[in-house]
């Protein structure tokens, strides 16, 4: 019918939001599943708009990442987050900044992270936004 047609059209030009962070159980965003997961990759909005960011060991000037993992949320205003490494799609270190500003062009390439050694405390009212990226197996000891 068309009723039944202007819906299914609706639904297609209206597709769900696929990387609420608020999705439970912990699973990839993009695709969900049964799989498991351990790390839910977030990013942090600053209040003036800009990616909050984190220093990790160098690859080959390497080494500052968007990326980040929750390891511990305390006193209802801090949170410790571990820095994550951006690896593109065969694993190699994805350089994000370009002298000193975020390259939008490296960030898509994005496809992987790896834990690094690299925490950092934050006082979470710095932030505005949280932007679930995927949920992954980083193989971290819990």
């Amino acid at each position: 019918s068309t009723k039944e047609h202007r819906n299914k059209a609706s639904e297609e030009a209206c597709p769900h939001c696929t990387t609420n962070c608020f999705i439970e159980p912990l699973c990839d965003l993009s695709r969900p599943s049964r799989e498991l997961a351990y790390t839910r990759v977030i990013t942090l909005t600053n209040k003036n708009g800009d990616l909050f960011k984190g220093l990790f060991r160098g690859h080959d000037g390497k080494c500052v990442s968007v990326y980040f993992r929750v390891e511990d949320v305390f006193d209802n205003c801090c949170a410790t987050l571990r820095v994550l490494i951006p690896l593109c799609k065969d694993k190699h270190v994805v350089k994000l900044f370009n002298h000193g500003k975020l390259d939008f062009d490296e960030l898509c390439k994005v496809r992987r992270w790896a834990p690094s050694n690299s925490c950092i405390t934050v006082d979470l009212h710095c932030f505005c936004a949280v932007q679930c990226i995927a949920d992954v197996d980083l193989e971290i000891c819990e």
